[in-house]
């Protein structure tokens, strides 16, 4: 019989560890196996544990490596590194690692990116670096770099890919597919071809299934649609995805401010782009800079975190102030002491839960004048509504914790009032900064918290000083 309690363990594998464990996160024994090769400077054992990396994954592993583990990778992969894995670390990995490798390596590893994934790295370097690195690539690639980082920040000349398909108008469906078939320097993807008049102006696009589906003969001007959803260069990268939202796009062309081609955006160049506004929003509502990573030194981290505690600090004085109005009356009732602070949590939230729902709808363009009030009008019922039924629910608590029946109509009135005036300051706050052309996922936050803070104290203190004669 077989004693399996005594049996020897199976013989470990010789192959290396797995990249992901069992909850999908990357494996700490495959990251340990890598620094060990690393510190090892083994450069055979560092290829083969990353050769069948994903750049996204590859940027992973980076990130959980020891900073001067990093650079150090890089040179040991040498050619077989993919620069791509870089934009996808967080900003400030990416600009330490690029600090510490040479121009000529960098210039070498950009030779063979698209150009959103060069201009992704080149554009946070100091000029110098970024030019004495431009004057390293080939002349076409450095100019398709160069226009692409002469655009505004954000905007949709700095996500294009420049490597796109462009045929004129009198070629026929066949010819154009005979012309693909031959090409050497395609696009490593795309999903339509774009017809331009001998400028360079974009006339429309033919999207390759209707292509394929099209009669040989046929020119593409009788098959090309009107580009209509065409972006400029010079748009904000979020107008852009607004756009990829609402008509369901996968790519889009890219005219400059003659009409004339000079990229595509691609669909997931938009992931990217919802993703950091999102984050952004996310960031400012929480009072943090939208640049701010889990990178960071401690110390920039603390100072940029530092206004918005400071301005936090100011509107906590200021609600302080209302109470030591009413300090005689909380002296005579403990009670009041007690509940105070149900009273602003409830409006605090209650009116972060509404400037978070507004804040998004204005950066989502799905609040607009046409019909703001009839949103203002709702969100009031519906703090109403919250008004009245968390202030049975709080009124019948305290009045039994405390054997007060007024003292529950007293802090059920104030409930009413403060989540009334929380669902309404919620959305018009937001509102008027937008208007006063301030951000407002920014700057709401110690405003909505401030009104809702001051009207809670007020109206709790203030109706049980009259209520009880205090």
């Amino acid at each position: 019989m077989l004693d399996v309690e005594n049996a020897a363990p199976p013989p470990r594998p010789d192959g290396p560890p797995p990249f992901r464990d069992d909850a999908g996160e990357i494996s700490q024994d495959f990251v340990e196996a890598v620094a060990e090769a690393i510190e090892a400077a083994d450069r055979p054992r560092v290829c083969a544990l990353v050769e069948d990396l994903h750049e996204a994954d590859l940027g992973g592993l980076i990130e959980a490596l020891e900073p001067h583990q990093r650079p150090r990778l890089i040179e040991l992969l040498g050619a077989q590194f993919d620069f791509t894995a870089l934009t996808e670390v967080d900003d400030a990995v990416r600009e330490d690692i690029l600090e510490e490798l040479g121009t000529a390596t960098v210039a070498e590893g950009v030779r063979e990116l698209d150009a959103d994934d060069a201009v992704t790295i080149l554009e946070d370097l100091d000029p110098a670096d970024k030019q004495e690195i431009l004057q390293r690539l080939p002349p076409t690639e450095r100019v398709a770099i160069q226009r692409a980082l002469d655009y505004p920040e954000d905007s949709a000349g700095r996500r294009m890919q420049t490597e796109f398909i462009a045929v004129p108008p009198f070629w026929s469906v066949g010819q154009t597919i005979d012309f693909m078939r031959d090409a050497e320097d395609l696009p490593e993807t795309f999903y339509e071809i774009f017809v331009v008049d001998p400028g360079y102006r974009l006339l429309g696009s033919v999207p390759l299934d209707r292509l394929l589906r099209s009669k040989g003969p046929a020119s593409l001007e009788e098959v090309m649609r009107d580009d209509d959803h065409r972006v400029r260069a010079t748009d904000d990268q979020e107008e852009a995805a607004r756009l990829f939202q609402r008509y369901n796009l996968v790519s889009a062309a890219v005219v400059d401010g003659g009409g004339r081609l000079v990229g595509v955006l691609m669909v997931d160049d938009i992931v990217d782009v919802l993703d950091e506004e999102a984050d952004a929003d996310l960031k400012a509502l929480g009072g943090v800079k939208p640049e701010e990573e889990i990178s960071d030194d401690i110390l920039d981290t603390a100072r940029s975190r530092f206004p918005w505690l400071f301005a936090n600090a100011i509107t906590a004085v200021i609600s302080a102030s209302v109470i030591r109005f009413f300090e005689g009356s909380v002296a005579q009732m403990v009670a009041l002491a007690v509940l105070m602070p149900v009273v602003a949590s409830m409006g605090g939230n209650a009116g972060t839960q509404t400037m978070t729902v507004t804040v998004r709808a204005l950066a989502t363009r799905q609040l607009s004048r046409a019909n703001t009030w009839r949103i203002v009008r709702r969100e009031l019922v519906v703090g109403l509504i919250n008004g009245v039924l968390f202030g049975l629910i709080i009124g019948l608590v305290a009045a039994t914790w405390f054997g007060i029946t007024d003292l529950g109509f007293v802090i059920g009135l104030a409930l009413l009032a403060v989540l009334s005036v929380a669902a309404f300051g919620g959305i018009l706050i937001p509102l008027l900064l937008n208007r006063l052309g301030i951000d407002p996922a920014v700057s709401s936050g110690p405003f909505v918290t401030t009104t809702t803070d001051i009207v809670g104290f007020l109206a709790f203190l203030g109706i049980a000083t009259l209520w009880f004669g205090l």
